[in-house]
């Protein structure tokens, strides 16, 4: 422990004054030294009481509250000490290569530290927040940007551990490994005035990014640390997604590896927050959601999007009929609304946006169409085909429908309005023999070719058609498609990818021409240089955030309190 004593003035009570600031002034540069030089022989000794003086020697020299002035915002140890402040409240807490939130007393090198800590605060929104991950430590690769957040205290990824009926439910729909980012700080009472006496007493503080933002710290408000893109990164690299895409393919069942509960393919990137929007990405062709990482990234990390919309996520096998994909989409978001909000009163749920790429595209159309029987391809009316109840049922469900109530605005990346040349020749012909059919589908298939000698079914078919079958520019369900419109009063949006400088009528991305990606009655059209693979392209998240911003703009703002942090 340190103790000043000015012995080098004398006189009037100015002088006084300069030497109680000169005393002070001289107290935080000591302050600033005593933590650089505790963090270090922690690192070296393992001596974590030094991590623990070191994070109080930084906050009595940032924050010093009635004992001495702050240093200049501009200083680079203010950084500095943050920064060390931020690490050792990490480092003290590891156990096991962890940080574990604890209170208790805890020794100091010159006295001793009395931590008040509460389990309950770590709930919010229905779950309890575990398996802390120092977030500064983490690697990142495969994404374009890192996002942190300057401000105090300790940044870290945690898992969710459900402590509510709807949290359970909701549970199901979350991927496995799911990592969100909270912060932890140390509030210390009065740190330098503390010091002199070696009894110092603190409180553990959580956060998350819809919590709060900022905290108030002796009447001024002090920015809160995040780092949002390592908790994506770990959720990425914990998530069998990647490993789904060539299987995803070829057809057949959804299935996802790790994920026991999940049928229906519709995936939350953390709980639903009461009044945020849900922006819903659905992947291409042998793709995955995987795919969206750059635009989840990007998106998340806008403020302002961030605290009207929330991220959802829609995995389907992309080798199977597009119209039954389609079907599983439009049944799996009218559950989870269901789900979520039973009695309608969730005004985020009624405003949604859903944005697709490639055929996720054709899939995002069919959420927003009224079908009548544009699609139908039988003569005669469902109640009058001579199949099963359950093929009738299934072949009403997955071809004659109307628009979701609450999709209110569609995205198109890339998309194959009017087919893809790729599904042409050898390519196709080798694709679709890879698909498998679903199990639900094989008596629809024996059915079918029963309707067709019937005489009921117009044109031939051979078998339950792939979605490379319906891609297929010259496949009635992709002509069909491309003639009905989009719904009246929800907006849409294209985003076409072309790779050459040709003219328009000629250009394309390698898959998808120009000609059939564009579509009219469309808001806006947004051409971006780009192979097919545009959804992770600048320009492409510019203009999704330019749309999403115009979306939210007449919107009333989400309500904050429903996922706060439970001591906030």
């Amino acid at each position: 422990m340190y103790v000043i004593e000015d012995k080098t003035r004398d006189g009037t009570a100015q002088d006084a004054g300069q030497r109680h600031a000169d005393q002070y002034e001289c107290n935080g540069l000591r302050l600033f030294a005593l933590a650089e030089l505790s963090f270090a022989y922690a690192e070296s000794s393992g001596d974590k009481s030094y991590f623990v003086a070191a994070a109080v020697y930084a906050y009595s020299y940032i924050l010093p509250g009635e004992h001495g002035t702050p240093p200049n915002a501009i200083d680079p140890r203010f950084r500095w000490a943050t920064d060390i402040y931020n690490q050792a409240i990490t480092r003290a807490a590891m156990t096991d290569q962890k940080p574990i939130p604890r209170g208790g007393t805890f020794k100091l090198p010159f006295g001793e530290i009395t931590v008040e800590f509460d389990e309950n605060d770590l709930v919010w929104a229905g779950y309890r927040l575990t398996n802390f991950v120092p977030a500064a430590d983490i690697e990142i690769r495969g994404l374009r940007n890192r996002y942190r957040i300057p401000g105090i205290g300790a940044a870290l990824a945690a898992s969710l551990e459900p402590v509510s009926d709807i949290a359970n439910k909701e549970l199901t729909r979350i991927p496995p490994g799911l990592k969100v980012p909270l912060t932890v700080f140390l509030r210390l009472d009065d740190p330098r005035g503390a010091l002199a006496s070696g009894k110092l007493k603190g409180k553990l503080e959580f956060y998350t990014p819809d919590s709060a933002r900022t905290i108030k710290i002796a009447g001024a408000e002090v920015p809160i640390e995040y780092e949002t893109t390592s908790a994506l990164a770990l959720t990425l690299e914990l998530a069998p997604t990647w490993d789904f895409e060539i299987a995803g393919f070829r057809g057949g069942d959804f299935k996802l590896a790790g994920q026991k509960d999940l049928q229906d393919g519709l995936i939350l990137i953390g709980p639903h927050r009461f009044g945020h929007i849900p922006i819903v990405l659905v992947h291409g062709t042998a793709s995955s959601p995987a795919r969206w990482a750059d635009m989840i990234n990007e998106v998340g990390n806008d403020p302002t999007l961030f605290d009207r919309y929330e991220l959802w996520l829609f995995m389907y096998n992309t080798g199977n009929p597009i119209a039954y994909s389609a079907m599983l989409l439009r049944d799996a978001l009218t559950v989870t609304v269901k789900e979520i909000d039973p009695e309608g009163k969730d005004p985020g749920l009624k405003d949604m946006v859903v944005m697709g790429h490639s055929q996720g595209g054709l899939l995002t159309k069919m959420t927003a169409i009224d079908s009548g029987t544009t699609l139908w391809p039988f003569s005669v009316p469902s109640e009058e085909l001579n199949v099963s109840a359950e093929t009738r049922d299934l072949l009403t469900h997955a071809l004659i429908f109307k628009p979701l109530p609450f999709v209110k605005r569609v995205i198109f990346v890339a998309t194959p309005h009017r087919g893809s040349y790729q599904a042409l020749g050898f390519f196709g012909d080798l694709a679709s023999w890879l698909v498998n059919v679903p199990g639900r589908l094989t008596k629809l298939s024996v059915d079918v070719l029963t309707l067709q000698q019937q005489g009921v079914f117009r044109g031939s078919v051979t078998g339950i058609p792939t979605a490379i079958d319906n891609m297929n520019p010259n496949n009635t369900f992709i002509k069909n498609l491309a003639s009905i419109p989009v719904a009246e009063g929800v907006i849409a949006h294209s985003i076409i990818a072309v790779d050459s400088d040709r003219p328009l009528d000629d250009a394309g991305d390698g898959v998808v021409k120009y000609m059939s990606a564009h579509i009219d009655g469309v808001e806006s059209e947004k051409i971006v240089r780009s192979t097919h693979s545009v959804q992770g392209n600048p320009q492409t998240i510019m203009e999704v955030k330019r749309i999403l911003h115009e979306h939210a703009k007449n919107l009333p703002p989400p309500d904050k309190k429903s996922t706060s942090i439970a001591n906030k």
